[in-house]
């Protein structure tokens, strides 16, 4: 039941509690386990998230038997986990552990609410509410609205002022709005927030006035809206383009001198203007009329150019170029200009006159300019010597300039032969011009003198280097032919050129009056101490070089080829030439070895020849080694070497890191590898196991590798060994041994199933494993069981050697019984897991339900009996069985014993047939013996009688219209009982009557009632022999309805205050009427006797017994299975063993259609109806009777029906009632009642005796 909440409810039902009905699976209810204290372990927080995240509100309950749910702003979302109406909403968490999370996906605006968790009542304990907490939404702005638009580009003159808004959209909470203007935060601000288009949203709107200025040009003015909600804010802007006037234009000049310019430059101006928007328009005039050129802007930085590009001439001497710059905003035109001063050259000079003379005679020549500005001076130059000229003069030429004249007459000589005559004109304004032409001067003379340069004489060169001879002559025109010779033979390039060319010969060359031609050679050891001779003419010159070069080759002489271990090898070294000597050495593998010198032979190229030898003697280590000799020149500091590679043939050897020992997982891979050494190689390699041979072409599990490796795969524990290599070639053989140590997974082979143990004793659980490897500490040991209780293992010894591990157990305790696991791991993948179980034997506990059990059985010696008795022990229980304190005897055929085994618990079932009053109605003794000791208890047999009234009414819930009620059962009184509820409406007269359908059950909705009223209600059992009466106050309660106006829920409502009244005493006259009347019946009853013991015989057979079946928790800690099912024909009696066979029982699920309420018209007379109340057995008497219906053919009947006899005295006959069910089973487990409360009358006079 929920609490009642001004609230609306998602469901018209009320919630089922758990004892009302089966909890169905998508509901989140709380299981029940016993003794667990309610309320919360887990309360929810308040809680801030951004919409579309995702929330949890938590919510830990300790409610056994609760159902869980949770209210939005008080609506109760409902206890199903998935809660259909809200999609979003889910229950997270696990309901066994009291976990009810709220889960909400995709947070938005209508999750901004209240919440809190809510427990439903229950059996243990009132409703529980958590605090409500707050769920805050927060709603981040989706757009601002900047005015003028955002992203646009607004056009303001600068200086003047303006206005501009930015509007904010919905947000929770409102916004913060802030101008920047160029980066900087505008302070002038006004704001104003609105609520928004939904409820709880909010809007800001501010505005802002700005006055731009020509900074301000091309950047942005930006709206910035922040929130909670928003990680970065959010921005719009626009780019301010502020109009302002440009700066006044700027004639870039090329150069210091302002105007002056020469003809023929190309003459870039470049007219600036800075600043302005838009950037200003340029415009080029010449004299004052348009140019044609181009402007172009660079908005980036506000400046407008415009390049005039012009080709100065001389006819623009004195013209004025001028600049003008303007834009939309300017107030005028702005102007800046230049006037040029063209210098212009001559354009050309002109020589008159012949240049070719012989040596001694006298040469005549003119020199004339073309005009100038400013005139040019003209001089003589033969060679760098200057010449007087004869005459100079002047004349006027065209645009302002001047025509220059110069006239020359000289003496040649053989020395001016070749040289450069040359008239110049020059003047301050062409400093770093020459204007000049030129002649070349001709003057016919004799060769003179001949030599070469080169390398001095003697020079030490090296081979290789490039040498350069130069021979030169003086003199001589027409021109003289120079030609090389080295010793004697001319010098030619060679065809075709070698590469890299060693020889390269120049062409004839001329430098004034001097004639060369060159020699390049790249030196070698030919070229030492070589004669070079250059000859023109009759005349010649010769120069020697000297050389120096390594060895031209370097030879090893062997005096064997095929070398075994043992033999001797001489090898000679030889260094055919070199300039200067060199020291010949030998090494082997960076060792040093000692040699002999041998005297050298002739050397060609003029050079020096060396030579020496070493002795060696051979082993199979130096197979394939080098022998080195270097050949060293200490003033070239350069070696040369040459080496020679031993060939030792020997047999096979086994190198040192050969592995012996492999180790490999079972069913895994192996790889013997082999580490040999020998030459040739190995022709074969052959692998043997226990003395077989391994085919060499491989086998279903293992192969040979071409390096003789042995590779094995699916490894198992018998290939665990060793293995026998043989390696063999043409000079002999070897062999070696290599061990496989195969690893596998632990197996236990020995493991006592189950382990004894008396209490209070020592033993030693023994696990035994077969493994490899052993390690110490593979042994582990766990307790197994299914509660969730300490499985420490602290109070117990661990110990382990070789491959047996122990868990020694000292003082052995009760709780210590149980399930263990023998956990062995190797580090060989799986562990072991071994599970042996320890039985801890103890003396019997006999179960003592109630310090005296009774059985009700009707005594006409046609009705059968069955006493129940259970313990505990181990090992199996032996039960006897006395009456009255004499032991019975089980040869009686009246008597049947059925024994049941289930782990450590024990039953006993004895069965008597055809109960007597007279003789079975008695104190019967069961006592249970082990080898441990034994243990007793008492049950006493009473006859038949009506039920007891049931117990613990109470209202499980409640509707305007109908109430849910449950009940505990009393005392059935031996045989099948039912209910009905007997209900009033207090301002109503009469009684209204409701059978409770089906007859066993407990709970029961009354329905058909009125809202707001209030009723009283009375709960009656009955069975065949009468109805339990009204007496009890737990069979009786008062509820009131609720209205229609208000929420269903669990009302408050009263047990009766007060006992009922009821007479001090019997009236007179109806005693009399009732003595009467049973004299009367008496006299009936000797004629209806053979029909009601008929009746009362089929009565009786409805009557069974059950047995109780022991818990999960008894055969996991205890397990004692030794027991077997016994049976024979002479003592009656049977054992069974259910540790595999659950305990059967039939279920009574007989159902009638529900009867309407009848409405009482007559009532009884009241003293007969008290009369029947104070016959009525006393409540508590008996413990609960426990009946077994055992299935058919379990075992046959035990005798054949005795029909009671007429004759002899009478028993009295039983009031006629209608009986429809004679199943009913009374199953509640005797644990659920109250403590009973012993009758004050002594044992003889309870009960109904014959």
């Amino acid at each position: 039941m929920w609490p009642s909440f001004p609230t609306h409810v998602l469901q018209t039902d009320p919630l089922p509690s758990p004892a009302d009905s089966p909890v169905s699976p998508g509901l989140a209810h709380l299981p029940l386990p016993a003794s667990t204290p309610r309320g919360f372990w887990a309360l929810p927080e308040n809680l801030t998230v951004v919409e579309g995240a995702t929330a949890e509100l938590r919510c830990g309950v300790s409610a056994p038997g609760s159902a869980v749910q949770w209210a939005k702003d008080g609506l109760l979302l409902g206890p199903d986990p998935r809660i259909p109406s809200f999609p979003r909403y889910r229950l997270e968490g696990d309901p066994d552990r009291g976990e009810f999370h709220l889960h909400i996906e995709a947070c938005d605006l209508s999750d901004d609410a209240e919440y809190e968790c809510q427990v439903g009542r229950s059996e243990t304990g009132p409703e529980l509410v958590s605090p409500r907490v707050i769920l805050t939404i927060l709603v981040p702005p989706k757009v601002l609205q900047l005015t003028p638009e955002a992203g646009s580009t607004v056009t303001w003159v600068a200086g003047q002022e303006y206005v501009v808004s930015c509007v904010s959209g919905d947000a929770k909470p409102a916004p913060d709005i802030t101008f920047i203007q160029s980066g900087q935060t505008i302070s002038d601000i006004s704001a104003n927030v609105n609520v928004g288009s939904q409820e709880k949203l909010f809007t800001t709107e501010a505005t802002a006035r700005v006055t731009p200025q020509s900074s301000d040009n091309g950047k942005l003015l930006v709206c910035e809206g922040s929130s909670p909600a928003l990680d970065t804010p959010i921005r719009v802007s626009v780019t301010m383009n502020v109009l302002f006037p440009p700066g006044p234009p700027v004639i870039e000049w090329p150069g210091l001198d302002e105007g002056h310019v020469r003809a023929g430059q190309s003459l870039e101006l470049l007219c600036v203007s800075r600043g302005g928007n838009p950037p200003a328009t340029l415009q080029w005039l010449k004299n004052g009329q348009p140019m044609s050129t181009a402007w172009g802007t660079e908005h980036a930085e506000a400046v407008a150019r415009s390049m005039l590009v012009m080709i100065v001439r001389p006819e623009d001497h004195g013209a004025r170029l001028s600049c003008e710059a303007h834009n939309s905003v300017s107030t005028g035109i702005q102007e800046r200009g230049v006037t040029l001063q063209v210098t212009f050259p001559p354009s050309a000079i002109t020589i008159l006159g012949s240049a070719s003379q012989s040596e001694n005679k006298n040469v005549t020549l003119s020199c004339i300019t073309k005009s100038s500005r400013p005139r040019v001076l003209l001089r003589w130059w033969l060679g760098w010597r200057q010449l007087l000229p004869t005459e100079d003069m002047v004349m006027d030429g065209l645009h302002g300039g001047h025509i220059s004249m110069s006239n020359l007459t000289f003496l040649v000589r053989r020395e001016d032969n070749g040289l450069t005559l040359t008239c110049e004109a020059f003047s301050e304004a062409f400093t770093k011009e020459t204007f000049k032409k030129s002649l070349i001067l001709n003057v016919k003379y004799p060769a003179q003198k001949l030599w070469i340069e080169g390398p001095p004489e003697g020079q030490r060169l090296r081979a290789g280097t490039r040498v350069r001879l130069v021979c030169l002559a003086i003199g001589g025109n027409p021109d003289p032919s120079l030609t090389w010779f080295k010793d004697s033979r001319a010098v030619t390039e060679p065809r075709p050129p070698q590469e890299p060319r060693r020889v390269q010969l120049g062409s004839l060359e001329k430098s004034g009056s001097t004639f060369s031609r060159e020699l390049v050679l790249i030196t070698g050891p030919s070229d030492n101490q070589a004669k070079f001779t250059c000859k023109a003419g009759q005349l010649s010159a010769s120069t020697q070089l000297v050389v120096q070069f390594p060895p031209t080759n370097v030879t090893i002489l062997a005096n064997a080829s095929a070398l075994r271990p043992g033999d001797a090898l001489n090898l000679t070294c030889v260094s055919v030439s070199s300039n200067p000597p060199v020291n010949l050495s030998w090494d082997k593998e960076g060792e040093r070895l000692e040699s002999v010198a041998i005297p050298p032979r002739t050397a060609p190229f003029k050079g020096s020849a060396a030579a020496r030898s070493v002795l060696l003697r051979m082993s199979s280590r130096d197979h394939g080694h080098r022998v080195t000799c270097r050949a060293h020149s200490t003033e070239l500091r350069e070696t040369m070497s040459a080496f020679y590679r031993l060939n030792v043939l020997y047999p096979p050897e086994f190198l040192g890191e050969q592995v012996l020992v492999v180790t490999a997982v079972e069913q895994g891979e192996a790889l013997l590898p082999v580490s040999v050494s020998a030459n040739p190689a190995p022709e074969a390699f052959n692998w043997t196991f226990r003395g077989y041979r391994l085919s060499p072409a491989g086998g279903p599990r293992h192969r040979i590798l071409s390096g003789g490796a042995l590779q094995l795969w699916n490894v198992t524990r018998a290939d665990d060994g060793l293995y026998q290599l043989h390696c063999q070639n043409s000079e002999g053989t070897a062999e070696a041994l290599v061990r496989l140590d195969v690893h596998y997974a632990p197996t236990i082979r020995v493991l006592q199933d189950p382990t004894e143990v008396n209490i209070g004793g020592s033993v030693d659980i023994v696990c035994t494993v077969d493994a490899n490897p052993i390690l110490p500490g593979m042994f582990n040991w766990e307790r197994l069981g299914e509660e969730e209780e300490d499985h420490s293992l602290d109070d117990m010894e661990k110990m382990s050697k070789g491959s047996t591990g122990r868990l020694r157990i000292h003082h052995a305790k009760l709780d210590q019984a149980g399930a263990y696991q023998c956990i062995v791991d190797n580090g060989v993948a799986p562990p072991a897991r071994g599970l042996v179980r320890l039985v801890v034997r103890f003396a019997p506990q006999v179960e003592h339900p109630t310090p005296l059990t009774k059985v009700a059985a009707a005594g006409d010696s046609t009705s059968s009996a069955t006493l129940h008795c259970r313990a505990r022990g181990v090992p199996n229980i032996i039960f006897t069985w006395t009456k009255n304190g004499v032991a019975l005897d089980l040869q009686d055929p009246r008597y049947t014993e059925h024994t049941y085994h289930q782990g450590m618990v024990h039953s006993s079932l004895l069965t008597i047939a055809n109960v007597s009053a007279a003789q079975d109605y008695a104190l019967f003794t069961c006592t249970a013996t082990n080898p441990l000791g034994s243990d007793r208890t008492n049950i006493q047999l009473v006859s038949i009688s009506r039920p007891d009234p049931p117990t613990g009414l109470k209202v499980m819930s409640m509707t305007p219209y109908s109430v849910g009620l449950e009940w505990k059962p009393g005392f059935d009184g031996g045989l099948p009982q039912r209910f009905q509820i007997r209900y009033e409406a207090l301002e109503t007269p009469g009684f209204l009557y409701m059978d409770v359908l089906p007859p066993q059950a407990t709970t029961f909705t009354l329905t058909g009632l009125q809202p707001s009223t209030r009723y009283r209600v009375w709960l009656l059992a009955s069975n065949a022999l009468g109805d339990s009466g009204l007496m009890d106050k737990g069979s009786q309660i008062s509820v009131t309805t609720p209205g229609l106006d208000q929420p269903s829920g669990e009302p408050d409502y009263q047990l009766p205050t007060e006992k009922p009244t009821r007479p001090s005493g019997l009236p007179l006259m109806p005693v009399l009427f009732a003595v009467g009347g049973l004299l009367l019946l008496s006299n009936i009853s000797c004629v209806g006797g053979f029909l009601w013991q008929r009746r009362l015989r089929r009565l009786t057979e409805g009557i069974s017994e059950k047995t109780e079946a022991g818990s999960e928790e008894d055969r996991v800690r205890n397990e004692y299975e030794d027991s077997q099912w016994t049976g024979g024909q002479d003592t009656q009696s049977s054992m069974v063993s259910t540790t595999d066979v659950e305990p059967y029982y039939h279920s009574m699920k007989d159902f009638s259609p529900q009867l309407p309420p009848t409405l009482e018209e007559v009532s009884y007379p009241r003293g007969l109806t008290h009369l029947e109340e104070d016959m009525a057995f006393p409540g508590h008497l008996y413990d609960e009777v426990e009946r077994l219906n055992a299935p058919s053919g379990a075992w046959g009947p035990l005798y054949d029906e005795v029909p009671m006899q007429s004759e002899g005295l009478c028993d009295p006959c039983w009031p006629e009632e209608t009986y429809e069910d004679t199943r009913g089973i009374y199953d509640q487990v005797a644990g659920d009642f109250d403590p009973m409360e012993m009758d004050s009358l002594p044992f003889e006079l309870r009960g109904h005796l014959v």
